[in-house]
């Protein structure tokens, strides 16, 4: 959803690729089967404008078929396949996780070892003397935000692009951590972003190269990287914001191993029947539980992994989301199902991926909530309506006047639309949410409200120069 404060984003055997039937939304000519819920609910969102492309990709550890629902490029009526390309988003984080077991099971590194350790020109945070660990980073529990407080992307379509090292440095130098790591989970792309970076320090070399020599090349992946080649943009599928719109591609630079890569079902297939075979010993270290995410629910978390069960049956996964992508990857511990779906527009794919995996639980669809009546407000009103707003000490809502009306950023997505339904009350047509702005007693606009989902979360107006 493009307004969620959280999201929830290693074989060293060469493989062949495994043979895959490529498939229309109407057949697949042979592999596992797709469940006929799922396929009608894909085929619904590419109709209904929900999702421009889908690929939904399943495989019993040795076999694999790849149903593709759609349009890969909006000018043309190819159906997307397996060799068509996607940004991943968090998925990343699964292959960063990876990378870390594998330094522990050739004793690179471990698990309790700080990761001041492998960083030693940087500054990291500490609370009442206790150090961030890679296992804290690894499982979402060093304590650091989920984002760092001096990004401030010029361009809200391509958030990361201006991250770099120099800017984590001084971010971690200068941070506080609000509790002692190892204590509370939060979901953190920078913490990811750090983690990557000290891997790849370590190992003297950029993440992008590590990925490669790691993962890539040792399972046969040929499109699976942190940019996409000119022969892999040839095979992109074109991102789409949440409300349809084309979308810019995201670059990245110190936050890359939270969210960089770029793949296509063919290859991600094969990274997730290694985990599913038990390949090697880093990919079974990377699904081992390390900790409960939540008291009582039994959800836990390994190596990026979250290990979840659904009627009865135990299945690790992960998501992804980008300005203009969705992604799922996920497999039962049993080694019998794994599913990858890779869709062309930021809309969540949770709910199709879960149902791939576990026949009878795709929830139903909501019944659409009507829009409100829009209004017309002169461009001369919709100027004082600028600035930024507050969520969160590192989630900022940025509003601005754009040619047609009023558009609203989030930190690390993209833009949206928004139309007023009245004085000081907008609502999106992309997503089920709402702002409504307040005012002081002289008139003067201090903050807004998002509701969404049911939640009310007010915001605060920064001072303006």
């Amino acid at each position: 959803m493009l307004l969620k404060l959280r999201t929830l984003p290693l074989q060293l055997l060469a493989l062949s690729i495994v043979p895959l039937s490529a498939a229309t939304a109407a057949t697949a000519a042979s592999g596992p089967a797709l469940d006929a819920a799922v396929r009608q609910r894909a085929e619904l969102l590419v109709r209904n404008g929900g999702n421009a492309s889908i690929v939904i990709a399943v495989t019993d550890g040795k076999n694999s078929a790849v149903y593709g629902f759609g349009r890969a490029q909006a000018d043309s009526n190819t159906v997307p396949d397996a060799d068509t390309v996607y940004e991943i988003g968090s998925v990343t984080k699964t292959m960063t996780g990876l990378l870390l077991a594998d330094a522990v099971v050739t004793g690179k590194a471990r698990l309790d070892q700080p990761v001041v350790d492998l960083l030693p020109g940087y500054t990291i945070p500490t609370f009442e003397g206790q150090q961030i660990t890679l296992l804290d980073l690894a499982t979402h529990f060093s304590g650091l935000p989920r984002l760092p407080a001096n990004l401030a992307p010029a361009d809200m379509s391509n958030p990361y692009a201006e991250y770099g090292d120099a800017q984590l440095r001084t971010f971690l130098a200068s941070h506080a951590l609000a509790h002692r790591p190892g204590t509370v989970f939060e979901y953190s792309n920078l913490g990811y972003g750090l983690l990557g970076t000290a891997l790849a320090t370590q190992a003297g070399t950029s993440y992008e190269n590590l990925l490669q020599e790691k993962i890539a090349r040792p399972l046969g992946l040929r499109s699976t990287s942190t940019t996409a080649t000119p022969a892999m943009r040839i095979r992109l599928a074109q991102g789409h914001l949440s409300d349809g719109k084309l979308a810019h591609n995201w670059d990245f630079q110190a936050i890359a191993p939270a969210g960089a890569v770029y793949s296509d079902a063919r290859d991600m297939l094969i990274y997730l029947q290694s985990y599913m075979n038990k390949s090697s010993a880093a990919q079974q270290l990377a699904v081992q539980p390390q900790k409960s995410i939540e008291k009582g629910n039994g959800t836990r978390i390994g190596l990026a992994w979250i290990i979840d069960q659904a009627k009865g049956q135990p299945y690790a996964w992960h998501n992804g989301q980008t300005g203009g992508y969705a992604s799922f990857a996920g497999y039962t511990l049993n080694g019998k199902r794994g599913v990858i779906i890779l869709s062309s527009t930021a809309n969540d794919v949770d709910g199709l991926g879960l149902a791939s995996l576990v026949p009878g639980t795709l929830p139903a669809l909501k019944k659409p909530t009507p829009l409100p009546k829009e209004i017309a407000i002169a461009p001369s009103e919709l100027a004082q309506y600028a600035g930024d707003y507050t969520l969160a000490p590192n989630f900022i809502l940025t509003v601005r006047q754009g040619p047609d009306g009023l558009l609203v950023g989030a930190t690390g997505q993209g833009e949206a639309p928004v139309y007023a339904s009245a004085k000081d009350r907008f609502f999106y047509k992309a997503v089920d949410a709402q702002l409504e702005f307040k005012r002081d007693g002289k008139g003067v606009i201090t903050g807004l409200v998002l509701k969404q989902d049911g939640q009310t979360m007010p915001a605060q107006r920064k001072p303006q120069a």
